[in-house]
């Protein structure tokens, strides 16, 4: 008896028809025409590069379009952040405790490298044609950021850090009375 040789069992039918490649399309599928706005003889004609060189060429306006569209949702951020904020600095308390003083920093911090970082925000929105339009959604970005400020400054007040009511800084101490006065006697 000849040993034969080990024989691996066919491989399942949709192993088959996954790396067939697909067959042509019929005169049924030729008939139904391209989506709006594709070209079989654009993508057929030109390289990939040259075809993003040729829209960015032809369409500066929309483009600029764009930028101004995401320049406004970066600037319009904040004010998302505002509702959330003030629910956390309301759900945090007015003690002085290392949670909430952590949470007032923060308030702090984000809005302060927000105003230093401004332009570096929007350099890459710069473009001739929206230069003035984009001098407005910067002015929004900042008084956005001013907002937050706000909330953190109504927070340390609520917290009883800033002197407004006062004039002493332990403003939960009462003010001392002597208990008897001292008269002195000279003579």
């Amino acid at each position: 008896m000849a040993s034969q040789p080990f024989q691996p069992p066919p491989p399942p039918d949709w192993v088959v028809r996954y790396n067939t490649p697909m067959p042509r399309p019929t005169k049924a599928a030729a008939s139904i025409p391209d989506p709006p706005g594709y070209s079989k003889e654009k993508v057929l004609g030109k390289g990939r590069a040259q075809q993003q060189a040729a829209a960015a060429a032809a369409k500066p306006a929309e483009t600029d379009v764009l930028k101004l569209k995401k320049a406004w949702e970066i600037a319009l951020a904040p004010s998302k952040q505002i509702p959330m904020n003030a629910i956390m600095m309301y759900m945090s308390g007015n003690s002085l405790q290392i949670f909430s003083i952590m949470m007032v920093f923060m308030l702090f911090k984000g809005p302060i490298q927000g105003l230093i970082s401004t332009n570096t925000v929007f350099a890459k929105f710069e473009s001739e044609g929206i230069r003035g339009k984009l001098l407005g959604v910067k002015a929004v970005y900042v008084l956005m950021q001013f907002g937050l400020l706000g909330l953190g400054i109504w927070k340390v007040n609520a917290m009883g850090l800033l002197p407004t009511t006062r004039s002493d800084w332990l403003a939960w101490e009462s003010e001392r009375q002597p208990l008897e006065r001292a008269y002195f006697a000279f003579g």
